[in-house]
């Protein structure tokens, strides 16, 4: 059935609540909905952590601290809609498993919303694919994040692979320094470019 507000039906959601009532937290779904269509960077990611759930609003943790610096904007830009849009490949926290591990973005997800919610946010200048499912999912990448992610010249200017801004990350970052290097120059110049 057409509705005039994506954003409401996707806001709606709980095609997951059993699903997620099976997992170690136990939560309810909570979509976390950011874009609007004529926005200059579309944010594609994993999926919101556990204290997204909690704020309703994208990457209030210190993995949003850290793509923020990567990006070379201020939190005010960043959650300003009319700019930026948030599109995960799943909109809800997925829980933790008995190991207190984040679990990945349940597929039925992108599967019921991503396509919907592309077409209403239309051709966007500079799209960030955080990690592998987005890069997956967007550019049909195979190989894993850092071959993703060392080919960026492949995609840019338009599309950047970016690894996740998790702390977890920061011993990926030691090991791989071209991209602070080589990447983010080129990805705040971007970012700075579409902005103007």
């Amino acid at each position: 059935m057409f509705s005039m507000s994506i954003e409401a039906d996707l806001g709606a959601c709980t095609i997951c609540a059993d699903r997620f009532a099976a997992t170690q937290t136990q939560h309810q779904p909570r979509p976390v909905v950011w874009f609007r269509p004529g926005v200059r960077i579309l944010v594609a990611g994993q999926a919101p952590g556990a204290r997204v759930h909690e704020s309703g609003r994208p990457f209030t943790d210190p993995s949003g601290d850290r793509l923020r610096d990567w990006l070379g904007i201020d939190a005010e830009t960043f959650y300003d809609r009319d700019k930026l849009a948030i599109v995960p490949m799943a909109f809800c926290f997925p829980g933790y498993n008995a190991k207190g591990s984040d679990l990945p973005p349940p597929k039925v997800c992108a599967q019921t919303w991503r396509h919907q919610v592309m077409a209403h946010v239309g051709e966007v200048p500079l799209v960030l694919l955080i990690g592998g499912y987005a890069q997956s999912w967007h550019l049909g990448a195979k190989a894993g994040v850092t071959e993703t992610v060392a080919d960026w010249r492949k995609y840019a200017p338009q599309s950047f692979p970016l690894p996740h801004p998790s702390w977890r990350n920061t011993g990926w970052l030691k090991k791989n320094p071209w991209f602070e290097v080589d990447v983010l120059p080129s990805l705040r110049a971007q970012v700075k470019d579409v902005l103007a």
